[in-house]
């Protein structure tokens, strides 16, 4: 071969390279506006973006396009990349993970991942919960029924599975498994309750197993997602806290080693261990059913034991299953009937509106999306100083729910609003008409 046409060639070929991994990259690659979690960027319901629309029109945002085929499911959307990602159920057998294009919902690929867990759970509502988790190229979607599974972004094959049922001896709550995982550095963080491996920390590149935390008392796993707690709180100790059926824990960031406990003052004997923590500086919120609380948390370096001390807990508080953002120095969120917004640090109520009702909530520039269990959709003013709604609508044509409600998170990514109700998902333009587009 000649020296010319040798280098003619490799030069093509190096070029196609070039261009492939470019492409597999951008598949898997995410930006400051994208929703890579269930509760965006920071896994706090918090969007950086801006140049979003202050107020709404009558009719709500500009809707750019409705499907009804994207499965049935409580779970939210993660969207990066141009993509939108989700886990859906058709059926009880066939519970899986896939992806659409997020300019017109053009399905792109589905994967299988098991069965929906827990089908003749009381009351009834058998389905897909969780959200997937994008780290990258790869993504992690935990099925209701405890399969873990990661996999490509760009094409969907599965690089490992793990069953929390079958590997950890993992033992869910009434209504299965509905964990969004959670990665951290090399780590995949997920529960599966019970004695032998409450919470597990796997490779995120291969599931090899990393630590097992035996929680003691073997709780079974609730239905919130763990958080990362900075190793400026509780002793100086990087931790990872999550909400299981007995009350709050903090495990060992590193080695998984039991912590401490906040569980003394929530009520959680109705089992709706939803909402994920909200943390600051040395302290963390949850909420059940009945109420929300503060655990102060102090301990020492050295091995001193880290202590969960109550600060409040107040019945008025954040505690619907869509959890609550936190805001400066205040917290939003609803109960069962009002929109809330209170202070972080004592609990107090600055103001309560009717609102939606029961919502699930995110924040971005400076306003509150609220997504009514009713499936309203309303934009309010993230102010202490009082209920100030901005626009409020209802998307069209929602499903049948039966005695289920509109559980799903809503997300903010790429100037979007997602809004997933079961088997639909709307997706409205939020920009204001000066934003680049």
């Amino acid at each position: 071969m000649k020296k010319g046409l040798f280098k003619k060639l490799f030069k093509g070929r190096f070029a196609l390279a070039v261009i492939g991994m470019g492409l597999l990259l951008f598949a898997g690659a995410t930006h400051a506006d994208d929703w890579p979690h269930r509760q965006g960027p920071k896994r706090d319901g918090m969007s950086q973006e801006k140049n979003l629309l202050k107020t709404w029109p009558k009719e709500g945002p500009k809707r750019l396009w409705h499907v009804k085929d994207i499965g049935y499911g409580y779970g939210s959307v993660a969207v990066a990349g141009g993509r939108i990602y989700l886990v859906g159920n058709k059926g009880l057998d066939n519970e899986f993970v896939a992806a659409r294009d997020a300019k017109d919902a053009k399905p792109l690929w589905s994967t299988r991942i098991g069965k929906v867990g827990n089908p003749d759970q009381q009351p009834n509502y058998p389905g897909a919960r969780s959200t997937p988790t994008l780290d990258g190229n790869l993504l992690y979607a935990l099925g209701s029924d405890g399969d873990l599974a990661c996999l490509e972004t760009a094409t969907g094959k599965v690089r490992w599975r793990k069953s929390l049922r079958a590997d950890f001896g993992g033992k869910p709550g009434v209504w299965a498994y509905a964990e969004s995982p959670l990665v951290d550095g090399n780590k995949v963080i997920i529960t599966p309750g019970g004695e032998q491996a409450t919470l597990v920390a796997l490779d995120k590149r291969t599931g090899a197993v990393l630590w097992k935390s035996p929680v003691p008392g073997g709780d079974v796993a609730g239905y919130a997602s763990a958080i990362v707690l900075e190793s400026s709180s509780g002793g100086g100790v990087r931790q990872y806290v999550q909400f299981l059926s007995k009350g709050l824990v903090g495990v060992d960031a590193q080695t998984g080693k039991f912590l401490w406990r906040f569980d003394k003052t929530l009520d959680t004997r109705f089992g709706m261990h939803a909402a994920t923590p909200v943390s600051a500086a040395n302290s963390v919120y949850s909420a059940s059913a009945t109420g929300g609380g503060l655990a102060r948390l102090q301990g020492a370096t050295g091995g001193a034991a880290i202590t969960a001390d109550s600060v409040y807990v107040e019945r008025k508080a954040p505690n619907a299953l869509g959890g609550a953002v936190k805001v400066g120095e205040y917290l939003y969120g609803t109960t069962n009937a009002v929109l809330l917004c209170t202070e972080y640090a004592t609990g107090k109520v600055r103001w309560e509106e009717r609102s939606v009702g029961a919502a699930s909530i995110c924040y971005a520039d400076a306003r509150l999306y609220v997504r009514g269990e009713n499936g309203d959709v309303a934009l309010v003013e993230a102010t202490p100083a009082g209920y100030r709604e901005r626009g409020r609508f209802t998307p069209p044509n929602p499903p049948e729910r039966g005695q289920a409600k509109a559980w799903s998170y809503p997300a903010v990514a790429g100037g979007r609003l997602y809004i997933r109700d079961l088997g639909s998902l709307w997706v409205y333009d939020i920009r204001q008409a000066s934003a680049p587009r």
